[in-house]
């Protein structure tokens, strides 16, 4: 993995018979083009849904591609690996598209972005293929991690220097640890003026694009519900969402990092400054997704029943590779992180070096749905919420359409909004195809139920911290164990009184029980791991984004 590679299904030696049907469909968009270079690369934003009728809905055609937000080099701090080392490992794993997010740092804000910025314009260069975005991972005033990244452009890294000096709560020393309630105060709002920044900075033109997105939202339970719905709200068209799981997936393999190890290193307890009203086993991962996400009728349900889009993803978080044999080279005389934005590039030990996480795309896998391939189609894809996510490889590929009987359209996909009139009855269409090849792992994985979850949609929340939709649950579980190739579910719903949305899940059946609320809410759900013995590829899941169902008069 020292020279980046391209991705298998854009390499045209490789044939289209050995590639996955969502390969097939990725180069379908290159070959639709009928031209790939610089230009194209950049992509079309993908419009916001719309309609001209006043009901139904008519989203487009779909490719999905795969990424990762969330990965780390030697620019950061506590890492590890070169730029290429992961580039490669990237393209090796099949993405599509990736996220430098290196940790603020007084020497990364001064020399580690400048330089990390240059190795990514060569690859771009070199790869247009690979879209790799330049990002930076925020520590919120107040609160836990963010992922945020721009578009390609000409102020992409001085924006990210720019803000990391005037909001990054780490180098202000505006922190979760502040003493007083008037420290917790100005923090929090300090955090909602750095997202509104960002928000002017696109609205201007200075940039083009920039999306922030909350990393490991329950990992010290600092993240408050109120908070999470503030900075929504302090600007939902680049705030969109959280990781529904976070990296570091390989932390519990069995006799790998010790008897307590939880998958994500979710191996905390409640701190003082963790928000008092979450509950003792909200820092655990269920399937090693995070409760938030995992909980049925949990705080992504709550936040999604006010019936506006927040988006769930995963990703590698990459810093040390389980089982990987390279450590981190040594300091020249004289030199440091402060002054040199970088760690010294790793050494080849040759022994099994300790670790947590994959490299990118080994394990974790966001999909997004695009109608073109480039930068800005990706950010749009993510905007618009057409996401879903699988651990393990367990699908090739997923497609929803949520439709109303008497309609004749495509309907409308994830993230999308479907207007229909009390009582009308509709489909849910979900196609899978089921994974074609062996996984990293050698494993061939075999999805064995699809799930879905409804909710209300009630409005705005009273309780901004407020963490129970009481009104979601698993309302319909398909049993498709030895299905193989790709075939379609369909769902009938009928829209009742109230708009409502429902969204997707589902496993390898290898390990779940009854839901964190209870079997009558998620007869069949994510559970926790014994602690140091949790193997990530024999417990792994797909989540979907929502279809929200708005009921004309509710």
């Amino acid at each position: 993995m020292n020279d980046q590679q391209l991705p298998v299904w854009a390499d045209p030696s490789v044939s289209a018979e050995a590639l996955d049907p969502q390969g097939l469909s990725r180069r379908g968009l290159l070959r639709g083009a009928g031209l790939f270079g610089a230009a194209f690369a950049l992509g079309a934003a993908i419009p916001a849904t719309a309609s001209a009728q006043p009901l139904g809905g008519d989203d487009p055609r779909l490719a999905y591609l795969v990424g990762d937000h969330h990965i780390h080099t030697v620019y950061s701090h506590d890492a590890k690996y070169t730029f290429s080392q992961l580039a490669a490992a990237g393209a090796e794993y099949g993405l599509d598209w990736m996220v430098f997010t290196e940790h603020s740092n007084f020497g990364h804000a001064k020399y580690g972005a400048p330089l990390e910025h240059q190795e990514i314009l060569r690859a771009r260069a070199e790869n247009p293929r690979q879209l790799i975005f330049q990002g930076l991972e925020w520590y919120i005033p107040a609160a836990e991690h963010c992922t945020v990244f721009t578009a390609p452009g000409r102020h992409e890294v001085d924006l990210l220097t720019r803000f990391e000096s005037l909001y990054d709560g780490k180098l202000l020393g505006y922190t979760e640890g502040a003493t007083g309630a008037a420290d917790t105060a100005r923090n929090e709002a300090h955090a909602l003026k750095a997202i509104q920044w960002l928000a002017e900075q696109r609205r201007t033109g200075y940039i083009d694009d920039v999306l922030v997105l909350a990393n490991h939202p329950m990992r010290l339970g600092i993240d408050s519900p109120h908070e999470l719905r503030g900075w929504r709200d302090a600007a939902p068209e680049i705030m969109i969402g959280m990781e529904g799981a976070p990296g570091a997936q390989g932390a519990a393999l069995p006799g790998w990092r010790g008897s307590n190890s939880i998958r994500g290193e979710y191996e905390n307890q409640p701190s003082a400054q963790s928000w008092p009203g979450y509950p003792a086993d909200a820092y655990r991962t269920y399937g090693g997704f995070d409760w938030a996400t995992a909980t049925v009728g949990g705080l992504w349900d709550a936040m999604l029943a006010e019936g506006r889009l927040f988006s769930i993803t995963t990703n590698s978080d990459a810093h040390r590779i389980v089982f990987d044999t390279w450590k981190n080279g040594d300091w020249l005389p004289g030199q440091n992180f402060d002054n040199t934005g970088r760690l010294p590039d790793p050494v080849n030990t040759g022994t099994p070096q300790p670790g947590s996480d994959f490299w990118p795309g080994q394990f974790s896998r966001t999909h997004v749905g695009v109608t073109r391939y480039g930068y800005r189609s990706v950010m749009a894809g993510l905007r618009a919420g057409r996401v879903w996510l699988d651990h393990g490889h367990l699908l090739d590929g997923l497609e929803v359409r949520l439709k109303r009987d008497c309609d004749h359209g495509r309907g409308v996909t994830l993230g999308g909004r479907l207007r229909v009139r009390k009582g009308e009855r509709l489909t849910l269409s979900v196609t899978v195809t089921s994974a074609s090849r062996p996984n990293p792992l050698g494993i061939l994985p075999e999805l064995a139920h699809v799930d879905v979850i409804r909710g209300a949609v009630r409005g705005p929340a009273a309780d901004r911290d407020g963490w129970r939709a009481p009104d979601t649950k698993v309302v319909h579980t398909r049993d498709v164990s030895g299905r193989k190739g790709t075939y379609t579910l369909h769902i009938p719903l009928v829209a009742g009184d109230e708009s409502f949305y429902v969204r997707l899940r589902g496993s390898d059946g290898s390990r779940h029980g009854a839901g964190y609320l209870g079997a009558a809410v998620d007869p069949h759900g994510p559970v926790v791991h014994d602690p140091g013995n949790g193997d990530p590829w024999a417990d792994t899941w797909f989540y979907s984004n929502p279809v929200f169902v708005d009921v004309k008069g509710a």
